[in-house]
């Protein structure tokens, strides 16, 4: 077996191989003074195992060509099998067709890393499940919230005075879970969203008054909605107000949003390395996701049921 990582996230992926008790296969990935990625395996890779553990967030599409570059430079290599291992899996959120003579670039994508040559996907919390479906290859999902819930259960002791918060509509399935799995009851925010990236806060569904609130989420990116939500919580009597998110964005003013907000903590996970910004702001926390992976990755080298690490 040998682990492999691009540039989208050194951090994570030197967790990933201490936990594994490896050590990261030596590579060189490069740019030319055109910016054109070159790509070079330092190692022998062939009849191997190779994880190619690679975040496409930020700068997406360098991350993602980053990616498949790789791919094809490990099949060229003879690798027996190779598995991209992905965190966090950019355009996830265009996962369908919202419009007239709009693209389903999630599918796009999935149908990029099948033609590079890879064998198998692993990622966390995809922002919809159906894009499991877009894949033509075996594609396991790991849900976060395994390491989520027992951070949430640390912060907070009296567990009769939490309350689970779905930030929208959408997100109740998700809410339910970790309300049902903490035995604590559940909130919805209802909202309407104007046009992307600006919502607003309509209703606040439950009794809120007295409960320390926590939202759960698969993505904060601009922070809006978790913002505007918090101040709505607040308003109608909780204790508190914090956030428990898969996958830190942090786009554009999400930052100075947090920072002036009513939230208490935003709490997500290190599938995406935090940048400057992020790492000074007191209110975010990150909580490593490495041992999950880890795990994921041993038990499909070994061909056992990776399941079994959510039951």
């Amino acid at each position: 077996m040998k682990l492999i990582s691009g540039n989208s996230n050194i951090p994570l992926a030197d967790s990933i191989a201490t936990h594994l008790g490896m050590e990261l296969t030596r590579a060189n990935i490069k740019r030319f003074s055109d910016q054109e990625i070159w790509v070079e395996i330092q190692e022998n890779v062939r009849g191997e195992d190779v994880y190619v553990i690679q975040p496409t967030s930020s700068p997406t599409n360098d991350n993602v060509m980053e990616l498949l570059i790789v791919i094809d430079a490990l099949k060229r290599a003879s690798a027996k099998r190779i598995v991209a291992v992905i965190p966090y899996f950019g355009y996830a959120r265009q996962d369908r067709k919202p419009g007239p003579r709009t693209p389903i670039s999630a599918k796009l994508v999935a149908n990029l890393i099948t033609t590079a040559g890879a064998d198998k996907v692993l990622t966390m919390d995809l922002h919809a499940g159906q894009i499991q479906g877009f894949f033509d290859i075996p594609t396991d999902n790991l849900f976060a919230s395994p390491v989520l819930i027992e951070d949430i259960m640390q912060r907070y002791a009296d567990r009769e005075k939490l309350m689970i918060v779905s930030p929208d509509v959408g997100g109740v399935v998700r809410a339910r879970a970790y309300a049902s799995k903490m035995g604590v009851p559940l909130a919805i925010i209802d909202k309407r969203r104007e046009k992307a990236g600006i919502s607003e806060v309509m209703n606040v569904i439950g009794e809120v008054e007295g409960y320390h609130c926590v939202f759960v989420d698969d993505i904060v990116d601009s922070a809006g909605t978790l913002c505007n939500a918090a101040g709505a919580l607040i308003a109608h009597g909780a204790k508190s107000a914090s956030a428990y998110v898969s996958h830190g964005v942090f786009s554009g003013p999400a930052i100075e949003r947090i920072n002036d907000s009513v939230l208490e903590h935003v709490v997500t996970t290190n599938s995406i390395q935090a940048t400057d910004r992020v790492e000074g702001c007191k209110k975010i926390i990150q909580i490593s996701i490495a041992p999950l992976f880890a795990k994921a990755i041993r038990r499909i080298h070994e061909e056992s049921s990776v399941s079994v690490l959510f039951e």
